[in-house]
């Protein structure tokens, strides 16, 4: 029997199915720098500061938008436009019509898996409440998807 993310569209997704969608990788937490003449993004190995590094989730999900005044709200509108979102985000996979990877928990029925096999942020970077400001661009790194 098929899933629901393999039938429906992200729009016809429920909130709750949007939220389940998320293979928790964490990615889109990282601090990204844009070079203003360029436009240019620059990808660092610093997140958030409400991101847990162990289990690569927010501690603070409900009012992340209230302490994080640039966090970015994802929706069906965004997806396609977020260049900067890696190739391999569920959201992005299903937008493009492409099948969730094997170590999605949708999946593989453990939210483990994308850690096990290195799917995920966990052991690569360290969050911004530990990163001076004027030490940011010393962090710019080029993330493999």
């Amino acid at each position: 029997m098929a899933k629901y993310w393999q039938t429906k569209t992200l729009a016809q997704m429920s909130t709750e199915e949007w939220e389940l969608l998320c293979d928790g990788c964490a990615k889109c937490c990282l601090v990204k720098l844009e070079d203003y003449e360029s436009g240019e993004i620059f990808h660092t190995n610093v997140t958030c500061e409400l991101l847990d590094t162990v289990s690569c989730r927010c501690s603070n999900y409900e009012g992340r938008h209230q302490v994080v005044d640039d966090c970015i709200q994802l929706d069906q509108e965004n997806i396609i436009s977020l260049g900067w979102l890696p190739q391999s985000c569920s959201y992005r996979l299903i937008a493009d019509g492409k099948p969730l990877p094997e170590w999605h928990h949708l999946v593989s029925g453990s939210g483990e898996t994308l850690h096990a096999y290195g799917a995920s942020l966990q052991g690569k970077v360290v969050s911004e409440l530990n990163v001076h400001d004027d030490e940011i661009e010393e962090h710019i790194i080029q993330w493999v998807d």
